[in-house]
């Protein structure tokens, strides 16, 4: 919200960022393209998407709290990704800050910055006061120029999907981020198990119409049969009927791994209930529905996590539906 001059979290629960977005700013010259991922202990999951994403990962802690749960699964996924780490202590505006508690903290998860003799870049910020936020920047270019990273755009567009929605008027709306080659309206394209072609390309800022978008370049793109699951890879097709094939090869594969899933799970109950000397399981069935697709998947993962028991009875939750869109008729028939 600072380096855009926003205040997106403002209308989030809790002043807490809940959604994967992607936006881009420019300093001194350059455009830096940021993947905003929630830093709340639920979404893990789109970290995990935005670190596999990302060329660079920016660790937000803040000076007051220091490492937090959340904080070392960031750095798990850092690692996972194998995507180079640049820490921002912000907060440092408040009394009780200390950045030098949060740097020896990071020590603990061998994240050495440079004022302890490592080579992990590091800036101190206040998003509120607006402070270090240039100095964070240039580290970041800095790091772009060791990294030295470039993209073709002479070749068909691949990216990834961060985020898919459905509106009123557009139809399903993904959020998507174009990584390499040039993507442009009237393309055909396939994304997870869906597909369609590019009506059009709107800006992070949601008013800009593009007729193209590079390397680097989030955009929302409308024209889509479905809702792709977040992180699903989105890929340019030769033709419409390409596209079809590829979405329907990717659904019938996930069809039969769900089937197979299924199966096994109903085994492993039925085999439990015969050796005996198991608890009785009972399941809660439940139908989540968000106002994004990450949401969802979020929601419908800490509700799998939750279980319930006690002497004789074990409660598992099942998670029936989990996708965008408001609770219609047909999800609880």
């Amino acid at each position: 919200d600072a380096i855009r001059n926003t205040r997106v979290t403002a209308g989030e629960a809790g002043g807490i960022t809940q959604h994967i977005a992607a936006y881009q700013a420019d300093h001194e010259g350059d455009t830096i393209t940021f993947i905003d991922t929630p830093g709340h202990a639920a979404f893990t999951d789109m970290r995990e998407r935005g670190a596999n994403t990302a060329d660079m990962i920016i660790l937000v802690v803040a000076a007051d709290d220091s490492v937090k749960q959340q904080t070392a699964d960031s750095i798990a996924c850092a690692r996972q990704a194998a995507v180079p780490l640049i820490v921002a202590v912000n907060k440092i505006d408040l009394e009780t800050a200390d950045p030098n508690r949060v740097l020896a903290d990071l020590a603990g998860y061998e994240i050495l910055t440079e004022d302890l003799g490592g080579e992990v870049l590091c800036s101190q910020i206040s998003a509120k006061e607006g402070t270090g936020l240039d100095d964070l920047l240039s580290k970041v270019m800095l790091q772009a120029e060791l990294l030295d990273l470039k993209a073709n755009p002479d070749r068909d567009a691949h990216g990834v999907v961060l985020e898919a929605r459905v509106e009123k008027g557009l139809g399903t709306v993904a959020t998507t981020l174009i990584q390499r080659g040039t993507v442009r309206v009237g393309d055909s394209f396939v994304a997870g198990e869906a597909n369609g072609k590019v009506r059009a390309l709107i800006g992070f800022d949601g008013k800009t119409r593009y007729k193209e978008a590079g390397p680097s370049t989030p955009v929302s793109i409308v024209g889509i049969n479905g809702v792709p699951e977040a992180g699903d890879l989105f890929v340019v097709a030769e033709d419409e009927q390409t596209a079809r094939e590829l979405a329907a090869s990717r659904a019938r594969i996930a069809r039969e791994r769900k089937a197979s899933s299924y199966q096994s799970g109903l085994m492993q109950s039925v085999a439990g209930i015969f050796a005996g000397g198991q608890k009785e399981l009972r399941e809660i069935c439940v139908v989540v529905k968000a106002d994004v697709q990450g949401s969802a998947e979020a929601l419908a993962q800490s509700l799998r996590d939750l279980k319930l028991e006690n002497e004789e009875v074990e409660v598992k939750i099942k998670v029936l539906i989990s996708e965008n869109g408001d609770v219609t008729n047909s999800d609880i028939a």
